[in-house]
């Protein structure tokens, strides 16, 4: 796993599947980059991480704890706002390539598949139509994810099979650009990646008979920290949730919590359930990447090793 001693900024990006330790480890490597006299700055690639309030659920990093790193991309956006792939790749490539410009390593950070992908590799996105948006939107709302999701599946079975059949936003998507006669990219990385820039990708492994109690208390913790009243201030005094917010594991279950439409004991299993399904689609996402040093173990020894010290 050794690395050769670069010199210039770099970008690193630090990724894996939730509770993998990302946001520790990607702190102590700009501190190790700090001490050889170098500077680092991080940028938030975790897509539920962008919105103001959404702290606990988010496992987001107190500016106090943070230790002085520069941090970008964190309480972008108002919870009533919906984040997409399309909005962050410009606004994150144009930070990494200010932080590069003024010397500063960066380091892109996060667990969302297709945000991380979509500024380390080559993604184009296809045109958007408004009123054929708006119509399938319409239609989710009648009947529902399942038979958009049938059409899309006889339409391109290749990215209905890439594809969250209960993610409504992403088979309007994809419909939507088939409709517009464009070739879709779905929810995929390429077949052949190419990367924006150079970066040195670290990914951060965990056995799964580790990860999974690690995941569970995670959750546990959220609720005994506050959730439901975070939940329930962002919906009483930040407005209505927007759908990306509403739809984030453990936001959706408070929010049905508060609602009464399950008890704490279902929210919490329910989203202990769910969060382990995700770490496991990201694992499967991250293991496609070419060329990643992954790291299982004690980080310092790992950060010695890829900056070459």
């Amino acid at each position: 796993m050794s690395s050769p001693r670069q010199t210039g900024p770099r970008l690193f990006a630090v990724i894996g599947a939730t509770g993998t330790g990302k946001t520790d480890f990607a702190l102590d490597l700009a501190q190790a980059l700090v001490r050889r006299g170098e500077r680092a700055e991080i940028v938030n690639a975790d897509a539920m991480q962008f919105y103001r309030g959404m702290d606990i659920g988010t496992a987001k990093l107190p500016a106090a704890e943070r230790r002085g790193i520069p941090h970008h991309l964190l309480d972008e956006l108002e919870a009533s706002q919906d984040a997409t792939v399309a909005w962050y790749q410009p606004v994150a490539r144009a930070a990494i390539t200010d932080i590069l410009s003024r010397g500063a390593h960066a380091i892109l950070v996060g667990g969302s598949g297709l945000y991380v992908s979509s500024v380390l590799y080559d993604f184009r996105f296809p045109p958007r139509d408004t009123a054929v948006r708006k119509r399938l939107e319409a239609e989710l709302e009648q009947v529902g994810p399942g038979v958009l999701y049938e059409r899309l599946r006889n339409a391109d079975p290749a990215t209905a099979a890439r594809v969250d059949p209960r993610n409504g936003r992403r088979v309007v998507r994809a419909l939507e650009i088939l409709e517009m006669g464009e070739a879709t990219h779905g929810a995929a990385l390429p077949d052949e990646p190419v990367l924006w820039r150079e970066a040195t990708i670290i990914g951060l492994a965990v056995d799964r008979a580790d990860l999974i109690p690690r995941l569970d208390a995670r959750v546990e913790r959220m609720w005994a920290d506050g959730l439901v009243a975070e939940v329930d201030d962002l919906r009483t005094n930040g407005g209505a949730l927007g759908a990306t917010a509403r739809r984030a594991i453990g936001y959706a279950q408070a929010l049905a919590q508060l609602e009464g439409q399950l008890t704490e004991a279902e929210a919490v299993a329910q989203t202990q359930a769910l969060t382990r399904r995700y770490a496991r689609r990201q694992v499967s996402w991250f293991r496609r990447y070419p060329d990643v040093i992954w790291v299982a173990g004690e980080h310092e020894d790992a950060i010695h090793r890829i900056l070459g010290t």
